[in-house]
């Protein structure tokens, strides 16, 4: 849909000059990734003009065009952000003749005018009078000391570039509307948000098609001084069109989505990342695995602090940014950003409690509660947990709110419908969207890897807090399906949350599970996936209170049928005093029992683990440092098992 001449690219003076044969017209010869009009011969008519032209052109550029040449007017349009900013007739670098002075001494007088100076130094460039100049004025019949006669013009440049002494004329009014869809059109097929398209037509005012006009260039790096300051016409505010066109009424900023909670963080970002990519934007994520853009680890650890997140914030190929934002970082330096579009808070349940004065599972939803009032367009919420419900009135005025909940009966939620309010939620095996009483079945859970068949209830929990976000974020429903149901959560793109592996015939499962409410959600999935009996491989971090290590033994120990307890980080602890707590509760469950070990080191507990194991069991291993810890256990008794785990985790 956009006339260009015909021509081809070579790389000899014969091939040019074959090409000049084929196409039976004289020609325009020119370096293939030139800039400034360097290097451009117009109208080459004979086999001597073409080889001329050819080795002019090769001092600018290895690959030479060769093509049809347009005979007409040089005209420049400049696009800007799908608009027309400015266009401008270019005139060649020329003299015009006294009667009396040489052409020498013409080109002397000009290039006093206090406009030109050299290069892009001022408003216009010198002429220069060189081997090119020489060339054109052959052409013309004449020599450098000849007189032309009064009113004469003589042209020195084929081309009509400011930069090899052109001058412009503003000619935006003029252009047809025709000519600017079409200019908009060939920057568009491009992909350039700035261009300047060349013209060469008998007149800009008339439709090219019908003067047999073509676009001879575009430019993905167009000057502006012919706009701004040209020789004749209005002056056109390229500057101001071209940042106008890039910005709109953009803040710079792109759309930032925070999220916290104390259990899904990592697993809910990534879904939300993930369905960004697949949309087709360039995403930046942190997250407790690292620091990734567009898919690619920048940074490995625990990347959900301060640091990290600006990180992905200044990338320059980041168009969408997702940011876990975690306890520890908030705590430490605060938020990276002062604002946030969406923010999501997936629960609040007592973790880290007692450590950096954060004392009460309530003092802890105010840390939590710090990336719900920085959202600037809408606030996710989990309807469940009464202490994210009364984030409510820390939303900032104008913020949207969404509540999403695993149970469509909700009070808290079905209240927030009744008043027009949007959300998701999850009923008959399906996650519904609802805006006000419009509700709308997304897609089944079983369509999502990431559920395990719907038995991962707490990844169901975390897709609704996904689609929420991703809604509230403008995405449509079928981009947010989309998301979520190409989402793995496996070794390789979700390490340590719910990776599922085989063992001969035994279901492990690694998981980061670290506190009660984890364990509690880890072994209800665990138990639905098969009818063997449960073997739980736990731990937890030694500055946990004692109360929070008894209720997670009292959890695992109610919950498993066999229970392995092993050491992972004392954290001024006794070694094995966070173990023997945590078994003290499990105790309060089942009493003292041959089911319940201790085993300090975590290579012997996976082992011992495995042991107690048959084909058709399932076997938890949670808080692993990392799934190498496991694999490196495995390798002991089962090196083949080991491999083909390690191979699906590359």
């Amino acid at each position: 849909g956009v006339p260009v001449p015909e021509g081809a690219t070579v790389t000899s003076v014969e091939e040019a000059q074959r090409v000049a044969r084929r196409l039976r017209v004289p020609v325009t010869v020119k370096p293939l990734d030139g800039n400034q009009g360097k290097g451009v011969t117009t109208n080459c008519a004979t086999p001597e003009e073409v080889a001329r032209a050819y080795e002019f052109a090769r001092n600018y550029g290895r690959r030479i065009i060769v093509e049809r040449f347009v005979e007409g007017r040089d005209y420049r349009v400049l696009v800007a952000g799908g608009r027309i900013a400015a266009a401008s007739f270019r005139r060649p670098a020329h003299v015009v003749g006294d009667g009396v002075s040489t052409i020498v001494e013409l080109v002397e007088i000009e290039n006093r005018n206090p406009a030109r100076g050299n290069g892009h130094s001022n408003v216009l460039t010198r002429i220069a009078l060189d081997a090119h100049a020489e060339d054109m004025l052959r052409r013309q019949g004449y020599a450098p000391d000849a007189v032309p006669g009064p009113g004469v013009c003589v042209e020195l440049r084929s081309n009509a570039n400011l930069s090899t002494g052109g001058t412009a004329e503003d000619v935006t009014d003029l252009l047809p509307e025709s000519t600017r869809q079409l200019c908009v059109r060939a920057a568009s097929k491009i992909g350039l948000d700035v261009a300047g398209i060349d013209i060469v037509c008998r007149d800009i005012a008339l439709p090219l098609d019908e003067q047999g006009g073509a676009v001879i260039e575009v430019n993905a790096a167009p000057g502006i001084r012919m706009h701004q300051h040209p020789s004749k016409g209005e002056a056109r505010d390229a500057g101001v069109a071209i940042i106008d066109g890039l910005m709109g009424d953009s803040n710079g900023r792109i759309p930032l989505v925070a999220v916290t909670g104390t259990n899904g963080k990592t697993t809910t970002t990534l879904m939300i990342a993930h369905a960004a990519r697949v949309a087709g934007l360039g995403t930046g994520v942190t997250t407790t695995e690292g620091v990734f853009v567009n898919g690619k680890r920048l940074v490995k650890g625990d990347c959900t602090g301060y640091w990290s997140a600006r990180t992905v914030l200044s990338a320059p190929d980041v168009d969408f940014a997702v940011l876990e934002t975690a306890r520890g970082g908030i705590l430490k330096r605060g938020l990276a950003f002062d604002q946030c579009d969406v923010g999501v808070v997936l629960n609040v349940s007592p973790d880290h409690l007692g450590l950096d004065g954060v004392d009460t599972i309530e003092d802890l939803a105010q840390v939590k509660a710090v990336v719900a009032s920085s959202a600037s367009r809408a606030v996710v919420l989990n309807a469940e947990d009464a202490l994210c419900v009364s984030m409510v009135r820390r939303a900032r005025p104008g913020a949207e709110v969404l509540f999403f909940s695993m149970e469509a009966e909700n009070p808290v939620l079905l209240k927030h419908l009744e008043d027009g309010g949007r959300g998701a939620y999850f009923q008959d095996n399906a996650i519904v969207l609802a805006d006000g009483m419009r509700q709308q079945e997304l897609m089944r859970v079983e369509s999502m890897p990431s559920t395990y068949g719907g038995r991962a209830r707490y990844n169901i929990a975390n897709a609704l807090a996904a689609a929420a976000a991703l809604m509230a974020s403008g995405f449509s429903h079928m981009q947010i399906a989309a998301g979520l149901s190409t989402f793995v959560s496996d070794g390789k793109t979700n390490p340590l949350r719910t990776n599922v592996f085989d063992v001969r015939g035994v279901t492990v499962i690694v998981d980061y599970a670290h506190n009660a409410a984890a364990y509690a959600a880890l072994a209800e999935m665990a138990r639905a996936l098969l009818p063997g009996q449960l073997v739980g491989i736990v731990t937890a971090p030694g500055d946990r209170r004692d109360s929070d290590l008894v209720q997670i033994g009292e959890i695992c120990g109610e919950r498993f049928d066999e229970l392995v307890v092993y050491e992972s980080q004392s954290r001024g602890r006794p070694v094995g005093g966070a173990v023997d707590l945590i078994l003290e509760g499990a105790e309060n469950v089942v009493g003292p029992s041959d089911t319940l070990h201790r085993e300090i080191e975590v290579d012997k507990a996976i082992r011992l683990g495995l042991s107690l194991c048959s084909p058709g069991d399932v076997l938890v291993f949670a808080c692993g440092s990392s799934l190498q810890v496991f694999i490196d256990a495995l390798r002991v008794d089962d090196p083949e098992s080991a491999d083909r785990i390690e191979a699906q985790t590359v």
